[in-house]
């Protein structure tokens, strides 16, 4: 509680109330200019977490969530290690890769040394933290590829899904498949598969290759077949990749 102690001449008394009228308005418009701040950066910024990724160079490395801004883009990692004397660490020359073929170059990375510095991991199974920071994403953007250029060990990702939407569909879809027969796991991903393949998404030939592999598990060779020859005519993002992992896996027609 404030007191103020009040003299009798005219003017000082009208100059007090004054500055506290003056105070009280102040008060009111950097409230308003606050609320009017925050719920801007609520409309303008977005979230994912966990998002779907068509493919990965490390099993153990994650994406755990990827936060949209109008300031900046940042990717928050995670990395187990799995071997005796372990260790990471980022490249400077790493950068997010859109649809288009342009790029966003890395702005700064946080809780992970810069290569040729390493985190030194000190037992098997410890996880490093770390995110790094982009410039702000190209508006109405659905996916992108992040890739690190190194000389040995280098990460990526490619498809990495951002619609939430979408996200949540493949999460029930992936789920499902993971208890469910071949033969039904085909209806799960060509439910979504129908959904986006005019879209040239980056997890569409994961979808399709699962739709493939689930076939051949199930015996159904026709159907296989037949859903090679249409990934092979799709112009699904990486498709070469795809199509060499289901060959290496003895599926080719």
């Amino acid at each position: 509680m404030t007191i103020y102690r009040i003299k009798t001449e005219r003017n000082f008394i009208f100059v007090t109330c004054f500055s506290l009228k003056h105070i009280v308005k102040m008060k009111y418009l950097i409230s308003i200019i606050f609320l009017l701040n925050f719920f801007i950066s609520k409309v303008t910024s977005q979230t994912f977490l966990n998002p779907n990724v068509a493919l990965k160079s490390h099993e153990t490395l994650e994406i755990k969530k990827v936060e949209l801004t109008p300031e900046s883009t940042t990717l928050f990692f995670s990395i187990e290690n799995r071997i005796e004397g372990g260790n990471f660490c980022a490249d400077k020359n790493i950068y997010i890769l859109y649809p288009d073929g342009s790029r966003a170059i890395l702005g700064k990375a946080n809780g992970i040394p810069v290569c040729p510095q390493n985190y030194k991991f000190t037992t098997i199974g410890e996880k490093l933290d770390f995110n790094l920071v982009f410039p702000p994403l190209k508006k109405d953007t659905e996916w992108i590829d992040i890739i690190e250029e190194c000389s040995a060990n280098c990460f990526w990702f490619y498809g990495i899904t951002l619609n939430n939407d979408l996200n949540k569909h493949l999460d029930e879809a992936f789920a499902a498949a993971s208890e469910g027969k071949p033969g039904d796991n085909i209806i799960l991903f060509k439910n979504i598969l129908d959904s986006i393949d005019i879209k040239d998404l980056g997890i569409e030939g994961s979808l399709y290759f699962n739709i493939i592999n689930a076939a051949n598990e199930a015996n159904y060779q026709s159907v296989a077949s037949g859903w090679y020859k249409k990934f092979l005519n799709s112009h699904a993002p990486r498709l070469n990749q795809y199509i060499k992992l289901l060959n290496d896996k003895g599926i080719k027609f």
